[in-house]
């Protein structure tokens, strides 16, 4: 799952670009600090606590600070629009902070996670991220649905929708 939410957030990077219509911007920024916002959150609250109850490492424990520091970049570029000269290079200083942190966590902590856990202790904490990845999205899927229309080609963008919508339904049923 984790490996899943750098993916998601690298790609959609990837889709950014200098030239691109200032909503196009505003969509993929929204989607990429919506996704990392809830992403941090899940680790700090599931993942990290999980791994520290086993093991002291310092990739570990310089994780929470790269989040503040991604957090205060978020916070920036959401008080930005696109149009103002430095958002282009925010997001490009969020996104070296991004890379950098996923690189020690597929390096290091993920593969450490692997050695450390079960295979029944691994889903478990997936599920249990599942679980509250739902609680945290589904307040938000009117704000995710609206970046992803303004940031994705329409193909992605009917995917994404289907996914939201999916997503939705699962957050209710969960709630029953």
């Amino acid at each position: 799952m984790i490996r899943l939410d750098h993916t998601h957030v690298l790609t959609t990077f990837h889709r950014y670009r200098r030239d691109i219509p200032l909503s196009r911007k505003a969509g993929l920024v929204g989607v990429i600090c919506t996704a990392l916002e809830i992403h941090a959150t899940l680790e700090e609250e599931i993942f990290y606590p999980a791994l520290r109850a086993v093991t002291d490492d310092e990739v570990l424990r310089k994780s929470v600070p790269e989040h503040m520091e991604m957090r205060r970049l978020i916070d920036e570029l959401r008080a930005m629009t696109p149009s103002d000269t430095r958002y282009d290079e925010t997001l490009l200083a969020l996104m070296r902070d991004v890379i950098h942190h996923v690189a020690d966590e597929e390096t290091v902590l993920l593969p450490q996670a692997e050695r450390l856990f079960s295979e029944t202790r691994l889903q478990e904490l997936g599920a249990e991220m599942t679980r509250r990845r739902l609680q945290l999205t589904g307040p938000r899927t009117t704000q995710i649905a609206r970046d992803m229309a303004r940031g994705m080609p329409v193909a992605t963008f009917t995917v994404g929708a289907l996914a939201m919508l999916a997503v939705g339904y699962a957050v209710r049923a969960v709630r029953r």
